[in-house]
This record gives structure tokens, sequence and C-alpha cells, in this order.
């Protein structure tokens, strides 16, 4: 059986939406990131960061500004110290401060940044020193059922 000309379109075709396929499940997934633009490297050190991952978005005012470029530990000051890499056209004021955020109740989370007033700018290499770590849901439930266990002893100490 001869292939024909045909068996080549189908085939290049198949080739080609299987690494579309691909590509957009890479994408979707924040393993691949296709950014070409320059930026500039500030750090920030956070407490906790949730679930806070490498490439997660820097956001501002809902506006992607930048990506989460590493994260690691610094076993001096036992924080976090996350590199946020933001890009070259979003300039922010020095006392900007930075939270970690969490898109839906569930979602991912991501770095919000909130701009401060300060005539000077972040520079390459700036630490951002306001910053507030993420809520834990795990946390946020364990002291609403300790406070309920509180209030629920109280009152029979007040019937002595």
């Amino acid at each position: 059986m001869q292939p024909s000309k045909n068996d080549v379109w189908v085939g290049l075709f198949v080739m080609l939406g299987a690494l579309a396929l691909v590509f957009l499940a890479l994408q979707s997934a924040n393993l691949l990131s296709l950014n070409f633009n320059t930026g500039y490297r500030v750090t920030a050190r956070f407490d906790n960061i949730g679930g806070l991952k490498a490439q997660a978005a820097v956001r501002s005012a809902g506006v992607v500004v930048g990506r989460v470029e590493s994260i690691t530990f610094d076993d001096k000051s036992y924080q976090a110290r996350v590199t946020l890499l933001l890009q070259d056209r979003y300039a922010f004021p020095k006392d900007s401060s930075l939270k970690i955020l969490t898109s839906g109740l569930l979602g991912e989370q991501y770095i919000g940044i909130e701009a401060g007033a300060d005539e000077a700018h972040l520079v390459p290499g700036d630490t951002v020193v306001a910053t507030q770590s993420a809520l834990v849901l795990e946390n946020l439930i364990s002291q609403f059922l300790f406070s309920k266990a509180a209030e629920g002893t109280a009152p029979e100490d007040n019937k002595k």
C-alpha cells in the first residue's frame, strides 16, 4: 500500500494538534511560562507563605504585574524568602506592601501589591519589608473552635 499525500497532511495535522494540547496543558498548570518581557527582581520575607508556589501571579488591582520567581527558606531568620520578577513597565513606590491572597475560597494563591505613597520607586535588588503572610484555613478553623470551646465553659463557671 502506497502512502498518499493526504496521509502525510493528516499525520502532520494530528501532530500539531497534540503539540497544541500539551502546550495548553502546561500553560494552564503554570508549568510553562513564555514571558519575553524583561523585568526587575525584588525580594520579600514572609512568616508563612501557605501554598504559594513559584510562577504564581503577582497582581496589583487585579492586573498581573509579575510572577514569583523563586521561594527559599532563610535559616537565620526562619522566614520564607520570596523573589519576585516584576515587569519593567510597572513602577511601585518603595513603601508598597505585599500580601499573600487566595483567588476564591479554595483557589490558587498569589501575591497582591498595594502601592504606597513614597516618591522613590522600587529598584532591582530592593527588599519589601511591609508583608502580610497567608491566611491558613486550618488555623482559622482551629481558632474558631477554640474560641467556641472557651465560650462553652464560661457559663458553667458563672453558675457557681
